[in-house]
């Protein structure tokens, strides 16, 4: 097995894009993605994640043959969990910008609520990964992106977003959800749903929705 191909292949497709359980993922995985979030990838030994998944350091090995081959394994599932349920979302919303807009930014905010060690890991990690996966995984994120893009831009050519830079409003739609992972606790004082009601106002209001 080579570095970012993990055992059993990418993470299946969900059944609808709004549920989620606990991340399925392979113990070792499940192990280095405690250990990242925890200490960082730099500040994590191969012998800790065995530790953590029960597994001799060759038994680990024989999984996945590096570090670096778990961090991309890992890297690998998130992405594609995200990329499904986006895509699922933007289909299921119909074929009218404005709810399309809206699904993805939900899409988003969940993915990024109930995933956020994976996505944490995902934003803090992008420096350690190796030159032949990375750019591999800028594709990933650079894709997700374009979803957002061209649903505002198709909002501005429809005439209901009125702002007037769509490509800026866009990537500040998505940092917000994104950003999400660093401080949202599902047993904090602001639970899932408010919070997706108030930040689908928010990025409703940055893309000039009703404005036109």
């Amino acid at each position: 097995m080579t570095d970012g191909v993990e055992a059993g292949g990418a993470a299946r497709t969900t059944t609808s894009w709004r549920d989620f359980g606990e991340p399925e993922l392979p113990v070792p995985l499940a192990a280095a993605l405690a250990a990242f979030a925890e200490h960082g990838y730099h500040g994590t030994s191969v012998r800790e994640i065995a530790a953590r998944a029960n597994l001799s350091v060759p038994g680990l090995y024989h999984h996945y043959p590096s570090k670096q081959s778990l961090l991309q394994g890992l890297l690998e599932r998130t992405m594609t969990d995200l990329l499904a349920r986006s895509a699922q979302a933007i289909v299921e919303a119909g074929d009218e910008p404005v709810d399309q807009f809206d699904a993805v930014v939900e899409s988003l905010l969940r993915f990024h609520m109930y995933r956020r060690e994976q996505a944490f890991v995902g934003s803090t990690e992008i420096r350690s990964l190796d030159d032949s996966y990375k750019s591999t995984y800028i594709g990933h994120r650079d894709r997700q992106q374009r979803m957002v893009d061209e649903i505002v831009f198709a909002g501005v050519a429809a005439g209901d977003f009125a702002t007037e830079y769509p490509k800026d409003t866009s990537r500040a739609v998505a940092t917000m959800c994104v950003g999400v992972s660093t401080w949202f606790k599902l047993d904090g004082e602001l639970d899932a749903d408010e919070l997706i009601k108030r930040n689908l106002k928010i990025a409703r209001d940055i893309v000039g929705y009703g404005r036109g």
